[in-house]
């Protein structure tokens, strides 16, 4: 969707349709993100066109796209699609995101909601509530905030509380030992 192209000769930038190497993410050494497969412009998604944000770009409001999109610019607002979100290391997301998957290399300030999984990689930074089918988080990442993960293959009835003092066992025990000091007094 969004792409930016730099060459002199017009013929020859349609014939490569490649990103300037100015939108690539930069890795740096310390962070030991080649072992990580960091994202790359050039990649692309499985099934379709990746959407790249670059470096340069800066939106406020909502984002909604299909496929892929990589982000290495700022977003400020909200975040929704039912493809995968890469947010790169340059990126500075303070957002509301809901999403198949999100991959962070970056920062991320906000909640996230993810249907299949969301990847916390090392040298990142995410604060906000998450919620998905899996979570990773790698050694080095900074995760700040609460995270429901999975499914559980029993809910919980409405109403029921699982602390020891709704179960009638414990209300029993209370009782006993409220009856045995009456009866020492």
């Amino acid at each position: 969707m969004f792409e930016k192209i730099i060459s002199k000769n017009p013929e020859e930038a349609r014939k490569h349709n490649a990103p300037s190497p100015a939108i690539q993410p930069a890795v740096s050494p310390a962070s030991n993100l080649a072992a990580s497969n960091p994202p790359t412009p050039s990649s692309k998604a499985p099934g379709g066109q990746r959407n790249i944000l670059s470096n340069d770009v800066s939106i406020t409001g909502s984002v909604r796209f299909t496929n892929d999109l990589l982000v290495d610019g700022k977003i400020d607002g909200e975040i929704a699609s039912e493809g995968s979100l890469t947010v790169a290391e340059n990126a500075v997301i303070k957002a509301e995101i809901k999403t198949k998957s999100v991959v962070i290399y970056g920062k991320v300030h906000g909640n996230i909601i993810a249907t299949d999984r969301i990847e916390i990689k090392s040298g990142s930074e995410m604060v906000g509530d998450v919620k998905a089918a899996t979570l990773s988080i790698e050694s080095g990442a900074i995760f700040v905030g609460k995270s429901e993960v999975g499914t559980p293959s029993v809910q919980p009835k409405q109403g029921q509380s699982s602390s020891p003092a709704s179960n009638g066992n414990a209300k029993k025990q209370h009782q006993n030992s409220s009856q045995q000091r009456a009866g020492v007094a």
